[in-house]
């Protein structure tokens, strides 16, 4: 599918990489990039061939959230128009976290407002030493609304979510690290690189196993801890009833590589 603000490349093994392109407006989206990025992830949920994706940015920023210039547009739908909006703003973020693929975010310069909720949604984050995680909200009346403040607490804390949301300051990649908001940090202009390197060590491992990680991992960070122990024990016997789970132990005992097949 042609977008007019998306690039879709398909590396080998299922890896697919997925580009947020205005860089004039540090990837900002208006309306219709909102839109073709609803349609490029959900066209990848359902892809059966896909095996990781991977989410960046062209040009100088990863992505600097809603376009400010288009705010306007927004105010005018009025409060229940505009929930009814942000829902679907949401459910592409909600879909990045869902999907039973992994997802990892190379991210390059600025990931600000919703360019750092989109990048709290995936599953890894790969950052150049230069990014910067920025959510600057409060200084235009508005809070993190599209997963900021449920997704950014869930991974830092109480504590460090307020100091990121209410005092509005950026935070650096090295630190970024050390808070668990980073995966991994490397030299400018290398995320992509990593990233792709990283989606390939996924990519070699079993797909359904790991979207069922997936699954039960984010499904565990909402329940009681026995709860969590039933999901693993559900996950645990349908993945013992896949062809792929046949194939991994006997690729194992004969001491080759496995050819998985997604069933």
């Amino acid at each position: 599918m042609g977008y007019e603000h998306l690039t879709v490349e398909e590396r080998e093994g299922g890896v697919r990489i997925l580009t947020l392109n205005r860089p004039e407006r540090l990837n900002a989206w208006n309306a219709r990039m909102r839109q073709e990025m609803r349609e490029a992830v959900e066209e990848a949920a359902f892809d059966p061939d896909l095996r990781v994706l991977v989410i960046t940015g062209a040009g100088k920023a990863f992505s600097a959230g809603e376009d400010v210039g288009g705010m306007g547009d927004l105010t005018a739908l009025g409060t229940r128009g505009f929930r009814a909006h942000a829902r679907g703003i949401h459910a592409v973020f909600d879909t990045v976290e869902a999907m039973e693929v992994p997802v990892i975010a190379a991210i390059e310069g600025v990931a600000a407002g919703g360019g750092f909720e989109l990048a709290l949604s995936c599953d890894f984050r790969v950052a150049g030493e230069s990014a910067r995680f920025v959510m600057p909200e409060a200084k235009v009346g508005l809070i993190p609304g599209s997963g900021g403040c449920s997704r950014l607490v869930r991974h830092v804390g109480l504590g460090r979510a307020k100091e990121l949301v209410m005092l509005g300051g950026s935070l650096k990649a090295p630190r970024a690290v050390e808070l668990g908001l980073a995966t991994e940090v490397v030299p400018d202009g290398g995320a992509v690189q990593a990233a792709v390197a990283m989606a390939a060590r996924l990519a070699k491992l079993a797909p359904l196993a790991l979207g069922m990680a997936k699954l039960v991992l984010n499904t565990c960070t909402d329940v009681d801890a026995e709860t969590g122990r039933r999901l693993e024990r559900l996950g645990q016997s349908v993945l013992k009833t896949t062809d792929d789970h046949r194939e991994g132990a006997t690729a194992f005992l004969e001491k080759r590589p496995p050819s998985w097949q997604g069933r």
